[in-house]
């Protein structure tokens, strides 16, 4: 078993999603060029002021303040790169390992482990299990853990989809507000067309908001938690197995159906 920590990951970037955003916005500049339509009349800080501004507004009633704070945290930190796969089969190296120790000295010889690791979900088990605590109630802590770690993860989807919720009918409220100005103005006729084509620019804030950024976000950050919630099930199920006491092959065999499943895709693209 490794005596070291070992160097933290190095934070890279990955770049298909964060190149997704860029792409969905000149999509939508290509589209309004191809059409003749000018670029510049996309661009109303007025109805900027009326979609962001507002759905800011009612983000900050609907939501606490460090759930906010939380969501801002999680966007910025939701384009690194990261390997569920890969940590998963780290995770049940790793499992394996400290079976195979536990089976030949006891897992109370798992001790010095705990301040080895550096996954605090993987110590709080390891912890109990070489505490001596009864398996269906270690299981019972740790799903409770599992679940309060998966609710604070899904927080910042919440509040981003509560956002897009918002956004495209404060887009119709800025259209409308922008009628009520072109109406004022019917008895000049030229500035009817320019003024309509202004008033939904704030439509077309609210809606793309909606669909291009805040909820592919969100599904983002539920991925995310959902793959965080899954290794932590395959610690869960890791520590329990050590607990009881089996054979290293069986716990192995079993761990890997948590990752199986992962790499079909890729096996069945391949053979392809």
């Amino acid at each position: 078993m490794s005596r070291t920590k070992g160097a933290p990951p190095r934070r890279q970037i990955d770049g298909p999603s964060l190149f997704g955003l860029p792409l969905a916005f000149a999509v939508v500049v290509l589209a309004q060029v191809f059409e003749g339509g000018s670029v510049r009349s996309l661009w109303q800080p007025t109805a900027a002021m009326v979609v962001f501004g507002g759905t800011a507004a009612a983000v900050l009633v609907s939501c606490p303040l460090e759930t906010v704070v939380q969501t801002l945290v999680a966007v910025g930190h939701v384009f690194r790169k990261r390997s569920h796969t890969r940590q998963m089969e780290a995770t049940v190296r790793q499992l394996l390992a400290y079976a195979i120790e536990a089976r030949r000295r006891g897992i109370v010889a798992l001790e010095p482990e705990l301040d080895r690791t550096r996954d605090r979900f993987l110590r709080n088990a390891l912890t109990l299990a070489v505490d001596g605590t009864h398996p269906n109630l270690a299981r019972h802590i740790l799903e409770i853990e599992n679940q309060a770690h998966r609710a604070v993860a899904e927080a910042p989807a919440d509040v981003l989809e509560t956002a897009a919720g918002y956004t495209p009918t404060l887009g119709i409220l800025g259209a409308v507000l922008g009628l009520i100005h072109v109406m004022e103005n019917l008895n000049e006729p030229a500035k009817l067309g320019p003024g309509i084509a202004v008033a939904f620019v704030a439509t077309v804030y609210g809606v793309g908001a909606a669909n291009l950024v805040l909820l592919p976000l969100a599904t983002r950050l539920r991925g995310l938690a959902r793959d965080g919630a899954l290794h932590r099930e395959l610690v869960i199920e890791g520590v329990a197995a050590l607990q009881e006491g089996l054979n290293p092959r069986l716990i192995e065999q079993k761990l890997l159906g948590f990752v199986t499943p992962a790499r079909e895709p890729a096996r069945t693209m391949r053979a392809a």
